[in-house]
């Protein structure tokens, strides 16, 4: 695993080998390889919550120590070390052989721009502050919804992690979440009528906002959640020729579709206020459209 140091001998390093001529093919921005502490990589692999039959992922992994103690933790959990060393790459493949783990493990010797994150569980590294601001964009854009991120000491900029476990290095947790930001539209049968909702979400990282409409009326939803592709949101408005009605939604996030279940309790029907609530649980499914009905004229008339 690669970190930073910024002090003393290693910044010394990196300064004088700024100034020397490199090849056209070099990586611009790397993190020297200092190996991690036990404890903190001990730490890391709890935090990261394996299970059984997972494949996880260390960009820069160095001697390789990372993915050995998480292929050592769970013997169904497979590893892939990236690194920019070749020397250290052939050193931990060697490694893996000599602990019995090359059937579940191997070293590639590759920049950790290319890595392909697309079929990991969980993503470990350790680099320059600014090495992980730059790798964020690569992980939010190709790994899937619910990967794991862990990573020691520093973080991703302004996204914050899902956890994090304090310590005298803290060790933090991101979950990949699922791309909801833009238009939904979805239907349900309430009252006794069809009714058309259009959403629009906008997302920053793991922090949803929304709005909708149905009808003319226009609302805003409430305690959104997103954790990797589960989604789960709170409405209250005015339904036409209803009245006020809440809707909780609980669905889980795949690409293009949002699926799950609607709990709406109806308003009540007299005005007693002993009465108890009808409520209603049905099956909710929203689609991404091209064009939100949300922007579609709505006059003046007061409904």
């Amino acid at each position: 695993m690669r970190m930073t140091a910024y002090l003393g001998a290693a910044a010394i390093t990196l300064a004088l080998l700024a100034l020397q001529p490199r090849p056209a093919h070099a990586q611009e921005r790397f993190s020297l390889f200092v190996g991690s502490d036990p404890t903190t990589v001990e730490r890391m692999v709890q935090l990261a919550g394996l299970r059984d039959g997972e494949t996880v992922i260390d960009l820069g992994s160095g001697d390789g120590r990372v993915v050995f103690a998480a292929a050592q933790a769970n013997p169904s959990v497979r590893g892939i070390g990236v690194d920019i060393d070749a020397k250290l790459v052939k050193q931990a493949n060697a490694r893996a052989e000599e602990l019995g783990l090359s059937d579940r493990v191997r070293f590639e010797h590759r920049n950790a721009f290319d890595a392909d994150l697309s079929e990991v569980d969980v993503i470990f590294m350790w680099f320059f502050p600014e090495l992980m601001r730059l790798i964020r964009v690569k992980i939010l854009d190709q790994a899937r919804a619910g990967t794991r991120v862990v990573a020691p000491l520093w973080g991703f900029g302004s996204w914050p992690p899902d956890a994090t476990d304090k310590g005298s290095t803290d060790v933090s947790l991101w979950v990949i979440p699922a791309k909801v930001g833009g238009y939904w539209d979805w239907r349900l049968s309430v009252g006794g009528a069809e009714r058309s909702y259009s959403a629009i979400f906008e997302q920053r990282f793991q922090s949803l906002e929304g709005v909708v409409r149905t009808g003319n009326r226009h609302g805003i939803f409430h305690d959104l959640k997103l954790h990797g592709e589960n989604i789960s949101f709170v409405l209250m408005m005015t339904l036409q020729d209803l009245g006020f009605t809440r809707h909780e939604f609980n669905g889980r996030v795949r690409g293009d579709t949002m699926q799950g279940a609607v709990k709406i309790t109806l308003p009540p029907k007299t005005n007693e206020e002993d009465e108890e609530l009808e409520t209603l649980v049905l099956p909710w499914q929203a689609r991404r459209p091209q064009a939100s009905a949300f922007f579609a004229p709505t006059g003046v008339e007061i409904q």
